[in-house]
């Protein structure tokens, strides 16, 4: 060996040639798949000729409000389905109108597509990134994957909205404590459809809460004020003017909803049937009756308390994201009729639990693997499917133990999931916490 020569130039230790071909590697590996996945996805959507009707029930909402006509007294399609939207979502449905059928359909799987991309990313932002591949890589892996949930492929199937909604409260959600625009998207979404609204709420809880906790350390009500009682705020005033805006532009259909349309539960579908993935749909077919009535009321008030705290609990704890899943998962679950699709939730929900799984060693690792696995196996099994169900039939009246069972898969998930929350929430305040947010605080979601 001859002996290095201290005059020698040293090669630079800066990347390599091909270094950067490297380390884009896993992004371009992952948007290979995750093209592989959506075109495999998009080819089996046309071959079980999925009807997209609830886009046509959009489009013909849409068409109802440009001529002018009562919007609920419509009915779409060959299946005669009514509107049960606010009216604020038939402005927003107009420009469909303007798209032939097969374009609407082609650019509405193509627009889910990349709103469960969205979805995605702004979950693991709500998460956490994992360090050990880029977050572009990480974002498409999983999309590739989890683009097969049932949720998503009912979704895509019926042409619905679900994926905006949710990334409207995450965009939200995953938004700096001093932006004083956070909240718009969680009141636009309340304003397409009601249940979103329950994440103002949780906010306002959680923020009330802070509040109180700040006066009586002494002080005064300025230093009280808080960001989640801001996005409540904020959240609250776009609902109210999606209601203005409908009121002036649809100032008949506006009376009607709030006075009638909005407490009529049942105009939406069959309490019974296994789509109906909410308690009432189960406490429906535990109790063989379309009307589970008071025993319901009971139940859900319960699950909303107790859901609400959960959440409010966590975010105070600096928890935001099994907050955020935790009032998910409630008004799921509360929700008179929570379709399977409605639980696109699932997404966020298997990446929170993955994360966790990643971030422990050993025996606490294998156990979060084993939760995952078996909440990814009830939201990607479609075992709600494997019962008897027929529309119209009330099959689901008649079901045995095993068969009530396959139909509460998506309640038992989202119970599980507050189950954990609580579970979490036991653990010293140190050991998974930081402080809640100061107002005017920098911190991130």
């Amino acid at each position: 060996m001859t002996a290095l020569d201290p005059h020698r130039p040293t090669e630079p230790r800066g990347p390599r040639p091909g270094a950067g071909v490297i380390r884009r590697n896993p992004v371009c590996a992952a948007a290979l798949t995750c093209l592989a996945s959506f075109a495999a996805f998009w080819i089996a959507q046309r071959l079980a000729h999925v009807s997209m009707v609830d886009l046509m029930v959009y489009r013909a909402e849409g068409e109802t409000a440009r001529a002018g006509k009562d919007l609920y007294d419509m009915v779409a399609t060959s299946a005669r389905l009514p509107n049960t939207y606010p009216p604020f979502a038939a402005l927003l449905f107009v420009p469909l109108t303007f798209f032939g059928v097969p374009v609407m359909r082609t650019l509405a799987t193509a627009g889910n597509l990349v709103l469960l991309v969205a979805v995605v990313h702004l979950s693991l932002r709500l998460v956490g990134r994992p360090r050990r591949m880029p977050p572009l890589a990480a974002t498409l892996a999983l999309s590739a994957l989890l683009v097969w949930c049932e949720p998503v492929w009912t979704t895509l199937r019926y042409g619905q909205i679900n994926l905006l909604l949710a990334v409207l409260v995450l965009w939200d959600l995953t938004r700096r404590d001093t932006n004083r625009w956070a909240g718009i998207g969680i009141g636009i979404a309340a304003g397409i459809k009601l249940t979103p609204a329950l994440f103002a709420v949780f906010l306002a809880l959680a923020g009330a809460v802070h509040a109180v906790r700040r006066l009586r350390s002494g002080a005064g009500w300025r230093a009280a004020w808080n960001p989640w009682l801001r996005q409540a705020a904020v959240a609250t005033g776009t609902f109210g003017a999606t209601a203005l805006l409908s009121a002036i532009v649809l100032p008949r259909d506006s009376h009607r909803f709030w006075t009638e349309i909005v407490f009529a539960a049942d105009r939406v579908g069959e309490v019974e049937i296994t789509a109906n993935q909410s308690l009432r749909g189960v406490l429906a077919r535990l109790l063989h009756t379309h009307d589970p009535g008071t025993a319901w009321l009971v139940l859900a008030t319960v699950a909303a308390a107790a859901g609400l705290a959960l959440a409010a609990a966590a975010l105070l704890r600096g928890e935001r994201a099994w907050a955020t899943l935790a009032c998910a998962a409630t008004a799921l679950l509360i929700s008179p009729i929570s379709w399977s699709h409605h639980w696109v939730w699932s997404v966020p929900m298997l990446i929170l639990l993955g994360s966790e799984a990643l971030r422990h060693s050993g025996a606490a690792a294998r156990r979060w693997w084993t939760v995952t696995g078996a909440v990814a196996l009830l939201f990607c099994s479609f075992a709600l499917w494997w019962v008897p169900h027929r529309w119209h039939q009330h099959e689901e009246l008649h079901q045995n133990a095993g068969q009530m069972l396959l139909s509460a898969v998506y309640p038992l998930a989202g119970l599980t999931l507050l189950a954990l929350t609580a579970a979490r929430l036991r653990r010293p305040a140190g050991a998974t916490a930081i402080s809640a947010p100061e107002p005017d605080s920098a911190s991130t979601a």
